[in-house]
Formats: C-alpha cells, structure tokens, sequence
C-alpha cells in the first residue's frame, strides 16, 4: 500500500497542512484482522508515531478489530474498513463494517468486570475507552461506522 496523503478541508495549496491517511480493508474473520492489523501497524500515519503512541494505537486498533470480527461480523463474510488520519497530536480512526449492529444501537459501557468472576473477556470496551478521547458510533443503513480519536505527542 502507498502512503497517501490528504489536505486541510480537501483543497490543495501550498498553505494546507497536509496529513498522512491510509485506507485498509479486509474480510472480517479474526485471521484477517490479524493480517490487516499488521498493514496498519506499517501504514504511514503509524510509522509517524512514537513508540509509546504506537503501541497505544495498535491495543486500541486490535481490541476494536477483534471486536468487529466476533461479534458484529460473526464469520457472516462482512467486510471491515479502516481508515486512519494522523492529525496534529491525534490519531482519527474510523472503523466501518456491514455486520450486525450494537446491542441497543449504542457503544457499551466499557465498565471493568467483576474481577471476581474472572472472565475471559469483558476487557475490550474498557481498554478502547481508556485509550481513546473520543468514540463515537451511527448505524448508518447496514453499516456500523465507529469513529475514534486516540491523543498522541508525535
């Protein structure tokens, strides 16, 4: 994948400020998801990042793709797209997958589990909200549109 680049409210000029995107799609059952989260991880908008920024980038990114293919894609042969936008210290991501919608049209929670009944999963939400500033989500038609904005120092 080439490394594209996008300009300030999509004009053109020598004064614009111009920000690194990548756009990635993949099927989405869970060996994919691995696959498309290592492209992620060599895309131009990561490669900018720090260290630290990118290991935060790539929990966030790996929790919310594995959540995509279990539970909205659910081996139905849905497909997940991912565009992500290095900003001035922030990192945009919106995630869209034609699975099946959240539970009550909304995002969970993402409270911690009762440690006393040691789940095996349960963490997700709770990790992508803690990484993230901003969530948001919309189903739009038969398509879930997840958009993120994760701080980070470059």
């Amino acid at each position: 994948m080439r490394a594209e680049r996008m300009a300030v409210n999509g004009m053109a000029s020598q004064a614009a400020v111009e920000w690194p995107f990548a756009l990635i799609e993949m099927p989405g059952d869970l060996e994919s998801v691995r696959a498309g989260l290592a492209r992620a991880m060599r895309s131009a908008p990561l490669a900018r990042l720090g260290p630290e920024d990118r290991g935060r980038a790539e929990i966030l990114l790996a929790e919310v793709l594995n959540n995509i293919a279990e539970h909205a894609c659910c081996g139905s042969g849905a497909g997940i797209r991912l565009l992500l936008r290095l900003e001035p210290a922030r990192l945009c991501l919106v995630v869209e997958d034609d699975g099946v919608a959240m539970p009550s049209g909304a995002l969970p929670a993402g409270e911690l589990p009762d440690a006393a009944s040691l789940p095996e999963g349960g963490f997700g939400w709770f990790l992508i909200r803690s990484l993230a500033r901003e969530i948001s989500y919309l189903r739009d038609g038969k398509t879930n549109r997840l958009g993120i904005v994760m701080d980070c120092e470059q």
